[in-house]
């Protein structure tokens, strides 16, 4: 079965085409800037990647200009449209309604839209790339696979917030968590490696990059994560704040005289790593300057190793222990630096860092020491793969339903 995955953004449109039974990468690409001028359209696998300028009046343009490039062309992945057997989109938000993918129908839909409003910029987007692929590949089936719903198995005690309860109630006001789908990848990959039962591991899964998040896995469940309501919560970030002292907001607003809009932007678009070095979101932007004696970068650097360290401590305590620490995504897996200062200091906890491992680059391997406790694991993170399986599942169970006669 070949499965298309979409994860449509506000302005962009990311897509896979993956033979889910061979685990096979049959094409990739992206379309940029969808809506504006200087879109462009980059396809293709490696060094037979393409880039063109395009015309991208909106998703259902990108759609058609990524079938196009499916088909034809130097970079052709399939002979007919009958080749994609299903499609896969990521959408952030689940909220309450969804612990698991789903088939997309008009009441999937329906509430995806409604949570758009606890992800505005990322449900709305995945709505067009489904409103998108529904109009320009009727008939195939589509599986909506959600971030947040890794995360519908902690307990009340995780999720809830010390706010009166009547606004959980009223509002559906809890933690949410995101990025569930990497969790889960790096989860399964990580006992894998360990040649370990997910379900008999105590783990630690940190996706770092331009987004960061942390979450606790015990035995399998996810019992903990750091970002909360929205994306916002939690870990330092690229450009947004992570966890604050709520009475922040209020102060800002008076003394700066900002809107709720304007504030939300500050603290989502103008905070972390490019608010505190006031050079970049790009961490290796950042380490080049603190690297070069720039004050802020340097302080930048160290409030975001903190940041992690401080969430791998917590875990920890609420796990009562940890076999694995595992580091996915651009800055976890990449940067050695940044997971040198992550674990300094670590070895009290059993937690040691082998100086020569990290400096290795790979795959997926093992970067502790031989006599630590805790085992430390680099798992190049692989969302779509998981949108692609649970897709292929959902749609292969529901072709092997018979009516009863």
């Amino acid at each position: 079965m070949n499965v298309l995955v979409v994860n449509a953004g506000s302005s962009s449109l990311k897509y896979q085409l993956v033979n889910v039974e061979q685990h096979k990468l049959l094409a990739k690409g992206i379309c940029e800037r969808v809506g504006s001028s200087g879109a462009f359209h980059k396809h293709g696998l490696d060094e037979n990647e393409h880039v063109l300028d395009a015309e991208l009046k909106d998703h259902n343009a990108a759609m058609a200009l990524v079938i196009d490039a499916l088909l034809d062309g130097p970079t052709k992945a399939i002979d007919s449209l009958d080749e994609i057997d299903a499609i896969g989109h990521r959408v952030v938000q689940g909220g309450k309604y969804f612990d698991k993918s789903a088939l997309i129908d008009d009441d999937v839909i329906a509430k995806i839209d409604e949570l758009a409003e606890l992800a505005p910029l990322h449900n709305k987007a995945a709505l067009m790339g489904i409103n998108a692929c529904r109009e320009l590949m009727p008939g195939v089936p589509m599986v909506a696979v959600f971030d947040t719903s890794f995360f519908q198995t902690l307990p009340p005690k995780a999720y809830m917030y010390p706010l009166p309860y009547e606004l959980y109630e009223k509002h559906a006001i809890r933690k949410y968590g995101a990025h569930g789908t990497s969790h889960r990848y790096v989860a399964e990959r990580a006992a894998a490696v360990l040649d370990e039962p997910l379900d008999e591991l105590k783990l630690i899964t940190c996706h770092l990059g331009n987004g960061c998040s942390a979450s606790a896995i015990d035995h399998g469940v996810a019992v903990d994560t750091s970002m909360g309501l929205t994306p916002l919560d939690g870990l330092m970030m690229g450009t947004r704040c992570g966890a604050i002292d709520p009475a922040i907001v209020p102060f800002i607003m008076d003394h700066e005289g900002l809107s709720t809009d304007e504030v939300n932007d500050l603290m989502n678009k103008k905070s972390g790593l490019l608010g505190i070095s006031g050079i970049s979101n790009d961490l290796r932007s950042v380490k080049e300057a603190s690297e070069s004696g720039h004050e802020r970068a340097q302080l930048a650097y160290d409030m975001y190793s903190n940041s992690v360290k401080k969430y791998i401590g917590q875990y920890i305590a609420v796990m009562g222990g940890v076999d694995a620490i595992v580091l996915t995504a651009g800055v976890g897996e990449n940067c050695e630096k940044m997971r040198r200062m992550i674990f300094t200091g670590l070895q009290p906890l059993g937690i040691v860092l082998d100086e020569e491992k990290n400096r290795q680059r790979g795959f997926e391997r093992e970067i502790s020491a031989d006599n630590s406790r805790v085992k430390i694991i680099i798992i190049p993170t692989n969302e779509e793969y998981m949108i692609a399986r649970d897709t292929y599942d959902i749609v292969y169970a529901k072709s092997q339903l018979v009516e009863d006669e």
